[in-house]
């Protein structure tokens, strides 16, 4: 299970650049819920490591799975809780020695054009639509 957090403010979605296996990709503060810890907890802390920020969660966008397959590791499911918040203290820095190496607020207008984890846009929708059980449906055709 992980945490996340969207945090936006004047048209801009503070954003972690994520440095995988696969290369660096942006995705949101966020990560890991360690044993013991509420998902609202871990988000809260993770912002913080990643981010240098301090934030306040102010409700819950929804929650999102995803099963996929990790070369040499196997078959994965994530359960993914996204939370909307804000900045409230703290000072813009990069993580030290974790996931990420660049934090940076990216205006939302160029959010398509950067490589990032899918997770970025699902967040964005969640925000957009705020569905009432916190799921996003499949777009009809």
């Amino acid at each position: 299970m992980a945490a996340y957090v969207v945090c936006v403010r004047e048209g801009e979605i503070l954003l972690a650049r994520w440095a995988g296996p696969e290369g660096a990709r942006w995705t949101l503060p966020g990560g890991g819920v360690e044993f013991g810890e509420g998902p609202y907890d871990a988000a809260v802390r993770e912002a913080a490591e990643e981010t240098g920020y301090r934030v306040e969660l102010e409700r819950l966008l929804g929650i999102d799975t995803i099963v996929f397959d990790r070369d040499g590791e196997g078959t994965h499911h994530d359960v993914r809780v996204v939370y909307e918040g804000r900045v409230v203290g703290g000072r813009l820095r990069n993580e030290v020695n974790g996931s990420a190496d660049l934090a940076a607020w990216v205006a939302l207008d160029r959010v398509a054009g950067l490589d990032r984890v899918g997770l970025v846009d699902i967040a964005l929708d969640l925000r957009r639509t705020r569905p009432p059980d916190g799921r996003l449906r499949p777009a009809v055709a």
